[in-house]
C-alpha cells in the first residue's frame, strides 16, 4: 500500500470521527437528557439545553474579553484591569489620544491649580534609586508577542523624611511610613504563598511601605521579603491564641519582637463582609492549619465579632492593654454604617483620652476572597461617605490629631487615592491592585482553591505557575507607578506634596452638570 493510500484513509478516519463523535455524544446526551427530571430545559430541549449550559459556562470569559466595552466590567473594568497591569510590566502609564471617562458622569474632579509646581519643586526623595526591571516589546502582531525583559533603575518617589507619616507618635516603637500607599490585608490561606512571598518582596523592593498580613496570621511568607508589616488580628484570633482559643498577649509579645512587625490591627469589620472571616476548608493545608491554630481540611468561619469585647469601653480597654505589652502602634479596622458610628466613636475618644493609633476604614465596595453577595452588596457604607463622615467627627471632637486614617476601597489609581487623601484620609490601602499586580486575571474563583493564575490558591500546582523572581518586579513598578502618580497629580493642584492634598484640593460634579465644593455636597 502506498503512502498515499495510508494518507487517504487517515484522513477519512479522522473526518469521520469529526462528524461521527459529535452525532454519538449528542444521541447519549438527548438519551440521557430526555429521561432526567432535573432540568426542564434539558428535558425538552436536550441539544439545545446543553448548549445553553456551555454558553451560560463561558459567559464571565465572553464577557470580559469580548463584549465588555473597557469600562464597563465589575467589580473592574478592562480599564482599571490594565491600568494596574501595564505599569506594572511596562512601568509607564502614558495613554494615547484621550480618556476614556464618561465626562458627562457623576464623580469627583481634582481642582488643577493655574500655576502649577515644577517637578523641582515638590517636596520628594528620589536620593536613593531602585534597581527594578520592566519588559520591552519586541514584536506585537495578531498571532504572537515577542518581548525581553530588561534591567533598570527608578527613582522610588518616597516622602522626604521630614514628612513622613508617623502612626502611633507616642508608642515606644512609632511607625515611620514613607510611602503613602500600601498594601491592604491579604492572608495567607486567603493567598498563596508563591503570591504572598512576590507581593513582600516587591514592596521591600520599592521601600518605604508597608503590607499587611491579613487576619490569618504573621507567616513566613510575609516575612520572606523583609518588608514591613502591620499585623492583623481578626476574631478568629489566628496565631494570637492560646490553647484554651482565648487572646494570648504572650503571643502578641512574640510577634512583636519581630523586626519587622511594625503595628497592629485589630480587625472589627471589611467592606464585603462587615463579620469575620472565611476560608474552604480546601485551601487549609498543614502549614496554614499550624500558622493559625486550626484543623488541616477543615473550613474556617471565624466568630462575627471578638469575644474580647464588645463595646467602645471594653475595645478601648483592650487597645490600651496591647499598646503597653507590644510597644507598637494599635489600630481598628472598620466599616461604617451611618454618621452615628462616627460620631459615637469620636466623642468617646475625647471623653477618655483614649483609642486606636490609626483607623482603616473600608469602603463597601472593598473586596475579599469569601464573602456573602447580601453582604457585600449592600451592608456598610462606601468609600467617599464613609471617609468624610470618619473625618468630620475626628475634627468635630477635636481628636483628629491624635489618630491617623488608612482608606481602602477600589483606589487602584494615582487620581482615586488623591481624592480620598482629599477627602481626609493620611494612608492608602490597596489590595486587589496588588493582586492584578502580581498576577490575577479576575476570575473570581477565589473562595474555590482553583484560581488559574496561582494567586488566590494554596493548591501547589496551580501556585508553581506564579513565578516570584518574576512577579516581584511587577509590584514593585505598581507601587512605584502609584507613587509617582501621587506627586503628579499633587503638583498639577498647585501643592509640593500628596501630604497637603484637602477638600479644597476637589470638587463634585454631579449628572446635569452643577458642580459642588466639598463643604457645599456634605450641606446638602
Amino acid at each position: 500500500m502506498s503512502w498515499t493510500s495510508i494518507l487517504a484513509i487517515v484522513l477519512l478516519v479522522i473526518i469521520a470521527l469529526v462528524i461521527l463523535v459529535p452525532v454519538i455524544l449528542l444521541g447519549i446526551f438527548f438519551l440521557t437528557d430526555r429521561k432526567q427530571n432535573q432540568h426542564a430545559i434539558l428535558r425538552n430541549f436536550p441539544v439545545l439545553g446543553r448548549i445553553r449550559y456551555l454558553t451560560e459556562k463561558i459567559g464571565p470569559e465572553l464577557r470580559q474579553y469580548l463584549f465588555d466595552d473597557d469600562n464597563k466590567g465589575k467589580p473592574f473594568s478592562r480599564e482599571d484591569f490594565l491600568h494596574i497591569v501595564l505599569p506594572g510590566k511596562y512601568l509607564g502609564s502614558v495613554i494615547s489620544f484621550g480618556s476614556k471617562r464618561d465626562f458627562e458622569d457623576k464623580g469627583f474632579y481634582i481642582r488643577n491649580a493655574m500655576f502649577t509646581k515644577q517637578v523641582d519643586e515638590m517636596r520628594v526623595d528620589n536620593s536613593k534609586v531602585i534597581e527594578s526591571q520592566k519588559y520591552i516589546m519586541d514584536q506585537d502582531t495578531l498571532f504572537g508577542r515577542k518581548e525581553h525583559a530588561e534591567t533598570v533603575k527608578v527613582k522610588p518617589w518616597l516622602l522626604p523624611e521630614e514628612d513622613a507619616v508617623v502612626l502611633g507618635p507616642n508608642c515606644r516603637e512609632p511607625f515611620r511610613v514613607r510611602s503613602m500607599v500600601g498594601q491592604s490585608a491579604m492572608s495567607y490561606g486567603a493567598l498563596g504563598k508563591n503570591a504572598i512571598t512576590a507581593l513582600s518582596k516587591g514592596i521591600r523592593m520599592a521601600e518605604g511601605s508597608w503590607m499587611n498580613t491579613g487576619e490569618g496570621g504573621v507567616s513566613p511568607h510575609h516575612l520572606a521579603g523583609g518588608t514591613d508589616l502591620i499585623a492583623q488580628i481578626g476574631s478568629g484570633l489566628f496565631g494570637y491564641r492560646d490553647a484554651q482559643g482565648e487572646f494570648s498577649f504572650e503571643k502578641l509579645k512574640e510577634k512583636a519582637a519581630i523586626p519587622q512587625v511594625k503595628a497592629f490591627e485589630l480587625k472589627l469589620a471589611q467592606g464585603a463582609k462587615t463579620r469575620g472571616g472565611h476560608v474552604e476548608g480546601d485551601k487549609v493545608t498543614p502549614e496554614i492549619a499550624e500558622i493559625r491554630g486550626v484543623e488541616v481540611g477543615k473550613t474556617i468561619n471565624s466568630p462575627n465579632r471578638f469575644h474580647q469585647f464588645h463595646d467602645l469601653e471594653s475595645l478601648f480597654n483592650f487597645i490600651e492593654k496591647m499598646r503597653a505589652e507590644a510597644g507598637l502602634p494599635v489600630g481598628i479596622k472598620i466599616v461604617l454604617g451611618a454618621p452615628e458610628d462616627a460620631d459615637d466613636l469620636a466623642r468617646y475618644m475625647k471623653e477618655t483620652g483614649k483609642g486606636p493609633d490609626f483607623i482603616t476604614i473600608d469602603g463597601g465596595e472593598g473586596g475579599t476572597g469569601a464573602t456573602f453577595q447580601d453582604l457585600a452588596d449592600s451592608v456598610g457604607l462606601p468609600l467617599h461617605s464613609a471617609i468624610v463622615l470618619l473625618n468630620d467627627a475626628l475634627n468635630k471632637y477635636g481628636v483628629r490629631d491624635r489618630v491617623k486614617i488608612i482608606a481602602s476601597g477600589k483606589l487602584i489609581t494615582a487620581d482615586k487615592a488623591a481624592v480620598v487623601l482629599a477627602l481626609g484620609a493620611d494612608l492608602i490601602n490597596i489590595a486587589r491592585g496588588f493582586m492584578i499586580s502580581v498576577g490575577c486575571i479576575m476570575a473570581q474563583k477565589c473562595s474555590s482553591n482553583e484560581c488559574p493564575a496561582g494567586v488566590a490558591t494554596t493548591d501547589p500546582k496551580l501556585q508553581n505557575g506564579l513565578v516570584i523572581e518574576e512577579k516581584k518586579f511587577r509590584v514593585t513598578n505598581y507601587i512605584i507607578n502609584l507613587r509617582e502618580g501621587l506627586f503628579r497629580v499633587a503638583a498639577a493642584a498647585g501643592i509640593d506634596s500628596p501630604t497637603k492634598f484637602t477638600d479644597d484640593h476637589i470638587v463634585f460634579k454631579d449628572g446635569e452638570g452643577r458642580v459642588y465644593s466639598v463643604e457645599n455636597l456634605k450641606a446638602k
